[in-house]
């Protein structure tokens, strides 16, 4: 049996500003719908990704900003770099960490994303 993550919560304090971040660094917005007035829940999902996260409105006990962890693979640690500063994101320049090549930044409410390429074993 296969055991997928496919939707993570992420806590945010404006939603609608959050989901502008998320967007202007390349992430699609698949869904924004309210059921109710308490609930709002908006998906985004990284371009070529299996997993989302998701946003909103009576979606996640969790304060915002204190998810830390959160970590993207891509091709190019550079180009991600470029991609997210070009963005207006503060990202820090590509380190070379011994098991790949990182960026970070963070969400306008502090949450706290990785960005690895793998590195290469051939």
């Amino acid at each position: 049996m296969d055991w997928k993550i496919e939707l993570v919560a992420i806590p945010v304090t404006d939603v609608d500003r959050a989901k502008d971040f998320y967007t202007s660094i390349g992430f699609n917005a698949d869904h924004d719908h309210s059921p109710s007035p308490d609930i709002r829940f908006v998906q985004l999902t990284p371009p070529g990704s299996g997993c989302s996260i998701c946003i909103g409105r009576g979606i996640t006990g969790a304060a915002p900003g204190s998810v830390e962890g959160m970590q993207m693979v891509v091709p190019s640690a550079q180009q991600a770099y470029e991609q997210l500063v070009a963005a207006g994101v503060a990202a820090t320049p590509v380190q070379d960490m011994g098991w790949g090549l990182f960026t970070f930044f963070k969400d306008p409410d502090g949450n706290r994303w990785a960005v690895q390429e793998l590195p290469d074993y051939s």
